[in-house]
C-alpha cells in the first residue's frame, strides 16, 4: 500500500490550503479530488487515498473547516486541489472528485458546478450551508455516480428514488444505487462496501480515459 504526504500548497491569494495526497508507483492515469467527511481527514480518509493511488490515481484531499464550510469556500478550495493536480501533470481531462459522507455531499455540489470528467458520492450528510442533494442534481455537470444506504444519509430510503429522478434530468451520465439495509457508512454491510467499491473504480475506469 502506498504512503501519503502533506504539503501546504500557496492560493494566490497569499493563503496556503494544506493537501493530504498519495501517489500511485506505476503509471499515471489522471487525478481525483476526495472530499473528507465531517471528521477531517481520518486516517479512513488516508486509507482510501492511498487504496485509489494503487488503482493509478494521484489522490489528493483539501483540508476543509466543515462547521463553517459553505459552497464558495468548498468550490474555491477544490478549484485549488484541482491546480494542483494539474501543476503534477495531470490532464485537464482526466480530472475527478469523489467525496464521502459529508464529503459525498460536497462532491455532488462540485459537481454540478465544475465540469469534470466523473464525480462519485458516498453517503451524503447536510450541511447547514450547502444545498439539498435533490435541489441541484439536475444541474450536474459532470458524469456523476451517486451511492447510499439508509441510515443517516440525507438521501437514505425513499429520497433515493426522488434523487434518482431528479438527477435523471442532468444533462451528463447519472446513476443513483440504494443499498437497503446498509448505513451511510457501508460498514454494516461488506458485500455492499465491496461492490460499491468497484462501482466506484468502474465509474471512474469509463468516464476518465
Amino acid at each position: 500500500m502506498t504512503s501519503t504526504s502533506t504539503v501546504d500548497y500557496q492560493r494566490t491569494d497569499g493563503r496556503t490550503l494544506r493537501l493530504t495526497f498519495s501517489e500511485p508507483e506505476g503509471a499515471l492515469r489522471g487525478g481525483l479530488v476526495v472530499l473528507h467527511e465531517a471528521d477531517g481527514v481520518t486516517d479512513g480518509v488516508k486509507l482510501l487515498l492511498a487504496s485509489l493511488a494503487t488503482e493509478g490515481w494521484l489522490t489528493v484531499t483539501p483540508h476543509l473547516e466543515n462547521d463553517e464550510l459553505t459552497q464558495q469556500d468548498l468550490l474555491d478550495a477544490t478549484d485549488r486541489t484541482l491546480a494542483w493536480l494539474v501543476e503534477r501533470g495531470v490532464q485537464a481531462d482526466l480530472l475527478g472528485v469523489m467525496g464521502f459522507d459529508l464529503g459525498g455531499t460536497a462532491a455532488l455540489v462540485v459537481a454540478s458546478h465544475r465540469r469534470l470528467g466523473a464525480a462519485v458520492s458516498v453517503g451524503g450528510q447536510q450541511a447547514a450551508e450547502l444545498p439539498a442533494l435533490v435541489e441541484i442534481a439536475g444541474r450536474l455537470t459532470s458524469p456523476w455516480l451517486g451511492m447510499y444506504g439508509d441510515a443517516g444519509d440525507e438521501a437514505g430510503g425513499a429520497d433515493v428514488e426522488r434523487l434518482r429522478d431528479a438527477a435523471a434530468s442532468a444533462k451528463v451520465a447519472t446513476n443513483v444505487v440504494h443499498y437497503p439495509g446498509a448505513n451511510h457508512r457501508f460498514d454494516a454491510d461488506p458485500g455492499a462496501a465491496a461492490e460499491a467499491w468497484q462501482r466506484t473504480l468502474n465509474w471512474f475506469d469509463a468516464h476518465l480515459r
